[in-house]
């Protein structure tokens, strides 16, 4: 694949519609935002015509959710973030959600260092991370769980959808929280 898209970005510098560029080496930067940050995109955007199983396999992963949320064994699934302001707040909190079965899982991450404003000023303070899995369904009475357990005033609590994943992993977590 290296070989093809070297092969590709040599053709695209070297074009006649480029007469500026083709006379010049990239300079190391260049090469490698392209090679970190862009070569798949160049790839999929080159090949796309040449290589249709590109698109198909994209569809087939799309396809792959899709059934997973229709599994029986499964539930629609969400990781919330929430910050607290440290160890103990953090593991006081996780436990009472796991406990609870709102949550099939809480992993809390040390030393996240947040920087916002609030009343005005700018304010930096050091937290721990919650990071939660969950159904979908539980949103509402976890959200309500953190602000009664919580110390800030206005806790963090961001939920993002759970797109995909281990199908053995999924069903655990319906499993182990509460309907």
């Amino acid at each position: 694949m290296a070989a093809l898209v070297a092969t590709k970005i040599s053709s695209i510098f070297s074009s006649s519609s480029l007469p500026a560029i083709s006379s010049r080496r990239l300079p190391i930067v260049g090469v490698f935002c392209v090679l970190s940050f862009g070569v798949s995109n160049l790839y999929t955007s080159l090949s796309l015509s040449s290589k249709p199983s590109l698109l198909s396999r994209s569809k087939s992963i799309h396809t792959d959710t899709i059934r997973m949320e229709a599994n029986n064994k499964t539930v629609p699934s969400i990781v919330v973030y929430v910050t607290v302001p440290n160890k103990d707040a953090g593991k006081k909190l996780a436990e009472s959600i796991v406990k609870e079965k709102l949550a099939a899982c809480v992993n809390r991450v040390p030393g996240v260092e947040s920087v916002y404003e609030w009343q005005g000023q700018i304010q930096t303070d050091s937290e721990e991370l919650l990071i939660i899995k969950t159904r979908e369904s539980l949103l509402d009475a976890l959200k309500e769980h953190v602000k009664e357990n919580h110390e800030y005033d206005v806790p963090e609590v961001i939920a993002l959808p759970i797109v995909g994943g281990s199908l053995p992993y999924l069903e655990w977590l319906k499993a182990n929280t509460r309907d």
